[in-house]
C-alpha cells in the first residue's frame, strides 16, 4: 500500500517452532520506486517539535492498515502508528525501516520520530461500512505505539477511539510502557465488543541491565504494575521475552524469574523469542557488547557470521525451556489457549507490585541489584553502571546456553 511498508509477504520462521508472533520477517524490502516515494515524503516533512536529541516530524500517510501475509502470523493486519521509536533498545530488529526513510545512520531510527498524525482519520475512512469486522490487527510490530511520543502527540489513542467504535475487531497491542494503561476506557469497550490482548515485551528483570539494553524505556517493574493492573481490570495480557540474548538473558535463573513474575501479576501467557540481528541492528548492537560486555562479541560475531538469526538447535532448545517453564508456572504459549489452558485468572500479590516489590514473588532476582534511575541519569551512565551480576549455581545449570 502506497506510504507503508513496515509488513510485507514473507518467508516461514526458520527458528524451530518458537511462537513468533512479531516475527521481523515479516517486514521485507519493498520496490525501488516505493521507498524513494517515501524517503521524498520523509525529506520534506514538517517538523512538528523536538526535545534534547530527539526530533518529531509529520508523516502523511494514505493508509494506515498494513497487509502482513505470512501464514504462520495469528493477524492479518498491522498499524504502527509512529516510525522510528525513542526507547533505543540497542537490539532492535527495526531500525533498518528508517532506511526506506532515506537515513543511513542507525541512530536516526531513535532520534527522528516520524508521526503519523492523520492516521485516526485514514482509520476512519478504512473502517466505514464495518469493513474491519472479523479483521485479526496488531499494533506495535516495528515501533512502540506507547513510545514518549505519545504523550505529546496522542496517535495511538486517536487509533484506538476509532477501534472502540468497531465490532468484531480481534486486536493485539504489544509495549513495553506502562502508559497503555491510560487508555483503560477504550481497551475494555474493544475487549467488550470484539477480542483484545495486551502482550507486554520484557527482556530482563535486572534493573541495571535492562537501563544498558533499553535506555529510555519503562523500568521492568513498571511494565509489571501495568500488566497487573490491566489484568485486574479484565484485559488479557501476557509477556514476551523477546528478544532473549545469549549470555545475558538466557539463562536458567532469568528466565525462570521473568516467567514466575509473569504468572504473578496476572500474565496469561509467555512467549519468548532468540535475538534477530539484521545488519542495521548489528552497528548498533555490537558496539554496545564492545563497551559493556566486550568477552561476548567473539561468540557473537561467530554466531551471526552467516546470517540474522541464530542456529536451528539453540533456537529449538530455548523453545524446549520455555516449553517447560510454561508448564511450571502454569502459563499458555499464546493468547488463543489462556483461556482453556489455564483456567481462570493467576492469583495476585496482596501487595502493590513496585511499592512491595521485596515481597513479589521474583524478589531474589532483583533485591540485591542497584536500581538506575531513568529519570535521574542521563542515558551515558548506563556505561558508568557497574556491570549486573549474572545468577550463577554451584551445579553450573543457571549458566548461559551460547549457541557457539
Amino acid at each position: 500500500m502506497p506510504g507503508t511498508v513496515e509488513e510485507r509477504p514473507a518467508v516461514p520462521p526458520a527458528c524451530g517452532r518458537l511462537p513468533l508472533w512479531t516475527d521481523p520477517a515479516c517486514a521485507a524490502p519493498p520496490p525501488a520506486a516505493h521507498g524513494a516515494g517515501l524517503a521524498a515524503q520523509a525529506a520534506m516533512a514538517p517538523v512538528l517539535g523536538a526535545r534534547r536529541e530527539i526530533t518529531y516530524l509529520d508523516l502523511p500517510c494514505r493508509s494506515v492498515l498494513n497487509r502482513c501475509s505470512n501464514p504462520h502470523m495469528p493477524f492479518g493486519w498491522t498499524i504502527n502508528p509512529y516510525r522510528g521509536c525513542e526507547f533505543g533498545c540497542t537490539y532492535c530488529y527495526a531500525r533498518y525501516t528508517h532506511e526506506y526513510l532515506g537515513y543511513d545512520r542507525w541512530l536516526d531510527f531513535e532520534t527522528r520520530i516520524h508521526v503519523k498524525s492523520e492516521a485516526a482519520l485514514r482509520l476512519e475512512e478504512e473502517a466505514r461500512g464495518g469493513r474491519l469486522r472479523g479483521r485479526a490487527i496488531a499494533i506495535g510490530t516495528a515501533t512502540d505505539p506507547y513510545q514518549p511520543a505519545e504523550r505529546r502527540y496522542g496517535v495511538t489513542r486517536g487509533i484506538l477511539e476509532v477501534l472502540a467504535r468497531q465490532d468484531g475487531i480481534h486486536l493485539s497491542i504489544t509495549t513495553k510502557s506502562d502508559l497503555v494503561v491510560r487508555d483503560l476506557d477504550l481497551l475494555r469497550e474493544m475487549a467488550r465488543r470484539g477480542s483484545l490482548h495486551v502482550n507486554f515485551s520484557i527482556t530482563t528483570l535486572w534493573p541495571a541491565l535492562a537501563r544498558r539494553l533499553e535506555p529510555r524505556a519503562p523500568t521492568p517493574l513498571k511494565r509489571l504494575a501495568a500488566l497487573r493492573q490491566l489484568s485486574e481490570a479484565g484485559i488479557e495480557c501476557g509477556v514476551f521475552a523477546m528478544p532473549i540474548l545469549p549470555g545475558l538473558t538466557d539463562d536458567d535463573a532469568s528466565l525462570a524469574s521473568l516467567a514466575e513474575a509473569a504468572a504473578a501479576y496476572g500474565a496469561r501467557y509467555l512467549l519468548g523469542q532468540p535475538l534477530f540481528l539484521r545488519e542495521s541492528a548489528r552497528r548498533a548492537f555490537l558496539p554496545f557488547l564492545e563497551r559493556q560486555y566486550p568477552e561476548l562479541v567473539r561468540g557473537y560475531r561467530r554466531a551471526f557470521a552467516r546470517g540474522s538469526r541464530l542456529s536451528p538447535s539453540y533456537c529449538a532448545r530455548l523453545a524446549q525451556r520455555l516449553a517447560r517453564l510454561r508448564r511450571r508456572f502454569g502459563l499458555a504459549d499464546g493468547p488463543r489457549q489462556a483461556a482453556s489452558a489455564c483456567g481462570g485468572p493467576h492469583p495476585l500479590p496482596s501487595a502493590g507490585p513496585v511499592a512491595a516489590a521485596g515481597t513479589a514473588p521474583y524478589a531474589h532476582a532483583v533485591r540485591s541489584l542497584p536500581v538506575v534511575s531513568a529519570r535521574a541519569a542521563p542515558r551515558s551512565s548506563a556505561a558508568r553502571a557497574p556491570h549486573p551480576p549474572r545468577p550463577r549455581t554451584a551445579g553450573g545449570t543457571d549458566q548461559p546456553s551460547f549457541p557457539w
